[in-house]
């Protein structure tokens, strides 16, 4: 086993070179926002797609072009609004009179990397063109099927359902992010070197690309051997359980969580945690792992009962109680 970890230790360190200078181009336009940055290389290199949450103004675009702007891959960015159609987004069969044959015109998710900005901005029939994209990696038009190119990632902004003109995504659609991310105000030492940085006219950066999309690919590979013990798998486990049975975990939550995370949760923290061990430049994932990046991924799977809403809770407080309550390994 030493010897298996001390090669993937050695895979690791080689093909995360990227890294660090990845992560010093992002922050030569985002101050601050770190635990977004960190999630956002997490679901880059876990293959998982992320939903930003946040009001207005927070950088939750900008993060999303900085990243794409370093990593030399194919952008595109698609505003959601409440006149949107699928086919504005997968692409349509154009008729051509000329010859009476019908030619495909592909939409912008052939892309590397899309920007969904503002995505609960549109209805759920446009939402809903994009679960084959998201899930599959490819999309139907008319009778062909299409692969999406690799890597393909769906990083996803939206307002907080509170606000005007906004509509809440279909639970399939939301179940199919593998993270969802709530960025905050940053604190007032980095908002004022937002001040510095940012108060000018002109706020053009220039970023260098740091990541070759086929570096990512590798990286993937590398993230994959990464060795989870039985103790953290069973730890994974009962995380996810307890959101399902809290009684079988003595927990007092009774009556508290309407629906539990699916079986995609458990695939996807772990994937989740060896992606974030791989950052940290380890060969094997730890409980705080798993512990930090939890709440990200179940936040938008455990549904809070109308018991809970009257309580004022929400789902990352059921999924705290359940982190600080259950044995950790």
């Amino acid at each position: 086993m030493s010897s298996a970890l001390d090669v993937v230790r050695e895979r690791v360190k080689t093909e995360g070179a990227f890294v660090g200078p990845l992560r010093e181009e992002i922050g030569r336009v985002i101050v601050g926002q770190t635990d977004m940055v960190d999630r956002l290389l997490v679901g880059l290199l876990a293959n998982g797609h992320i939903l930003i949450e946040g009001v207005p103004g927070l950088a939750k675009t900008l993060a999303v072009r900085t990243l794409a702007a370093a990593l030399r891959t194919s952008f595109q960015r698609i505003q959601f609004t409440p006149d949107l159609l699928p086919a504005d987004l997968v692409g349509t069969q154009v008729y051509n009179p000329k010859d009476g044959a019908f030619s495909t015109r592909k939409g912008p998710i052939f892309a590397n990397v899309i920007l969904a900005d503002e995505i609960n901005r549109a209805p759920a029939k446009v939402q809903s063109a994009l679960l084959e994209a998201m899930q599959e990696r490819q999309v139907t038009i008319g009778a062909e099927t299409f692969p999406l190119p690799r890597p393909f990632l769906v990083l996803a902004t939206q307002n907080p359902i509170e606000q005007e003109g906004t509509y809440p995504l279909p639970e399939a659609q939301v179940d199919r992010f593998m993270l969802k991310l709530k960025v905050a105000y940053p604190a007032r030492e980095e908002e004022r070197r937002i001040l510095d940085r940012m108060a000018l006219t002109d706020r053009a950066f220039e970023v260098r690309p740091a990541a070759e999309p086929e570096a990512i690919l590798r990286a993937r590979g590398v993230v994959d051997d990464i060795y989870v013990d039985d103790k953290i798998k069973e730890y994974i486990l009962d995380i996810v359980f307890a959101t399902r049975d809290p009684a079988a975990f003595k927990l007092d939550l009774a009556g508290l969580i309407r629906y539990g995370a699916s079986p995609r949760a458990t695939i996807y923290l772990t994937v989740a945690a060896r992606a974030h061990a791989f950052l940290q430049g380890r060969a094997y994932v730890t409980p705080q792992d798993v512990k930090t990046l939890a709440p990200d991924i179940l936040r938008h799977r455990v549904i809070p009962s109308y018991e809970a809403e009257a309580e004022e809770l929400t789902s990352d407080d059921l999924v705290g109680r359940i982190l600080s309550e259950l044995p950790v390994p």
